[in-house]
């Protein structure tokens, strides 16, 4: 099973037998509801990106890339070595640098605010740096119709299943109803986690086989 965005829409229509005007509009908030919501409990290897930019001269701040969702790491690079920053809380950069006039190459990073990050110490020269995250893959509902996404094909029914717990809230149907819908949501969630954090993060090479627990 699959979705485009024409199918899943219909899906949902169907399996909450509305057909609105209201409920329809609000289709493409049900899909994005769900995404977001899965996102934020899954860490998919397709969200995983690297860039490269520069941590310039007497600025202690470094932005953010607009789909930023979380750090995996950054480092400062030059011919080709990786000199990795450890993250940090805000409060351990000022008192580890209370001095913004005190400069260095950065060893510390915080996430200063959703735009960017803090660094110390202040840096005294431009450094190229690479940043490791993970991102916020573009919404099911950005594309057409026939459009698909990572989660429509490889993970169909947390999609589904979060949207028909946004669409179920919507109707004000009942809690039972709704109950439902979540519980198949996080059972697909369950299932995407075993795969995606499990499965996919180890081999038989250096973990033995996955095994049932014998009752």
């Amino acid at each position: 099973m699959s979705f485009t965005l024409a199918t899943l829409k219909t899906a949902v229509g169907d399996y909450l037998e509305s057909s609105e005007t209201t409920f329809t509009n609000n289709l493409d908030t049900f899909i994005k509801e769900s995404e977001n919501r899965i996102f934020k409990l899954v860490e998919l290897a397709e969200q995983r990106k690297n860039v490269q930019g520069t941590a310039e001269t007497s600025n202690r701040f470094l932005a953010v890339p607009n789909d930023f969702l979380a750090p995996m790491s950054l480092a400062i690079v030059s011919s080709s070595t990786y000199d990795y920053l450890d993250l940090k809380h805000a409060s351990f950069l000022r008192e580890y640098s209370p001095t913004l006039t005190s400069t260095g190459k950065p060893k510390y990073y915080s996430i200063f605010s959703q735009d960017s990050f803090a660094l110390s110490p202040v840096p005294d020269q431009n450094y190229t740096i690479e940043l490791h995250y993970l991102h916020k893959p573009a919404s099911l509902t950005a594309g057409s119709d026939s459009g698909t996404t990572v989660l429509s094909t490889d993970f169909p029914d947390a999609l589904l299943y979060g949207a028909l717990t946004e669409g179920a809230v919507f109707l004000k149907e009942s809690e039972q109803t709704i109950a439902m819908f979540d519980n198949r949501f996080k059972e697909a969630i369950a299932r995407m986690k075993n795969q995606s954090e499990g499965r996919d993060t180890r081999d038989e090479y250096r973990y033995d086989s996955l095994r049932q627990r014998v009752t």
